[in-house]
């Protein structure tokens, strides 16, 4: 997947192509993107549209690590608010978008890229989110000093 930058999209088709999903989680999808993009590619403004694709897992492993970095130990709680509680409703997200021209995808990509790639029971419970924040808030510690 990757971001395109056109005229403004249509949130009310969008909505109704992909479901129960609150305009919010289309904006954090949106903006977890570019994080997962520039997490997955060292040099991101020198590749063109088709290098800075990123497939449906990377996505999904990025927007898991967005939440965490974003909510913390809310994380789980504003994605299931957002009715947001497996990876496929990144995956109807983000061909929703597609759909209305707000992302772009290859031949490759598909729904099946989206489907069971974690768990989120497990992936935010709270020892894997206070390992994540440590760690996270480890780095930031060392990069101080």
């Amino acid at each position: 997947m990757s971001q395109h930058d056109e005229a403004q999209p249509d949130w009310r088709r969008m909505l109704e192509i992909a479901g129960p999903y609150p305009i919010e989680a289309f904006a954090f999808v949106r903006d977890g993107l570019s994080y997962t993009a520039q997490r997955v590619h060292e040099n991101l403004e020198s590749l063109s549209e088709d290098e800075r694709h990123v497939s449906g897992q990377q996505l999904c492993l990025g927007l898991r690590d967005f939440a965490i970095e974003k909510y913390g130990m809310l994380a789980r709680d504003v994605l299931a608010h957002w009715n947001v509680d497996r990876t496929d409703d990144f995956g109807r997200i983000v061909f929703a978008m597609i759909d209305e021209g707000v992302m772009s995808r290859n031949d490759n990509d598909s729904m099946e890229d989206f489907r069971a790639v974690f768990d989120f029971a497990e992936a935010f419970s709270r020892d894997e989110l206070l390992a994540r924040i440590g760690a996270s808030s480890g780095n930031r510690a060392q990069a101080v000093h």
